[in-house]
């Protein structure tokens, strides 16, 4: 009566776990990998942030550059 049971639990863990689990884990990884509104809304923001601080600090280096130009040297 075991062998009943017990061969075709060893060909299910040996087998179909084993690929159950992957592609359970596959599919689960490819659903994240996608942005959602939200995330596509925050890099937006993210981005937009970055090049404002870029144009600022090209500003600053401008204004700095005519009041002491020797100003990078000194680092």
């Amino acid at each position: 009566m075991s062998d009943i049971v017990f061969v075709p639990l060893i060909i299910f863990m040996v087998i179909v776990a084993p690929i159950w689990l992957i592609l359970h884990y596959a599919t689960r990884n490819s659903a994240n990998r996608s942005l959602n509104s939200k995330d596509e809304a925050l890099l937006e923001d993210l981005h937009d942030t970055a090049r404002k601080m870029e144009e600022r600090i090209h500003t600053l280096e401008r204004i700095l550059d005519d009041d002491s130009p020797n100003w990078r040297s000194r680092t």
